[in-house]
């Protein structure tokens, strides 16, 4: 399974986005275009391969694969990352 190219990731800019604007973003840092980091570590990135689109989270030690290929998948996506960066902060 091979990263997500720029062909690949233009298909997935609104997702993109998306990641980009959730609640608690501001920890992450996107080093190039659709792999983030968090507190230094990789935390999210994209892959291709002849069964789809997938996306791998980080989840403890490991990853956790996600399909993104729909737009349900890409909401369970979203669910996802924001779980792993908590909930907003109120100030």
């Amino acid at each position: 399974m091979k990263h997500a190219d720029a062909a690949t990731l233009d298909r997935l800019e609104d997702l993109l986005q998306a990641l980009r604007s959730l609640a608690g973003a501001a920890a992450l840092r996107e080093k190039q275009r659709g792999v983030f980091y968090r507190a230094g570590k990789a935390f999210l990135h994209f892959h291709t391969d002849p069964a789809g689109l997938f996306a791998d989270l980080r989840s403890g030690a490991d990853f956790e694969r996600f399909a993104v290929d729909s737009a349900p998948q890409q909401q369970a996506l979203l669910a996802a990352v924001q779980a792993a960066l908590g909930p907003p902060t109120v100030r």
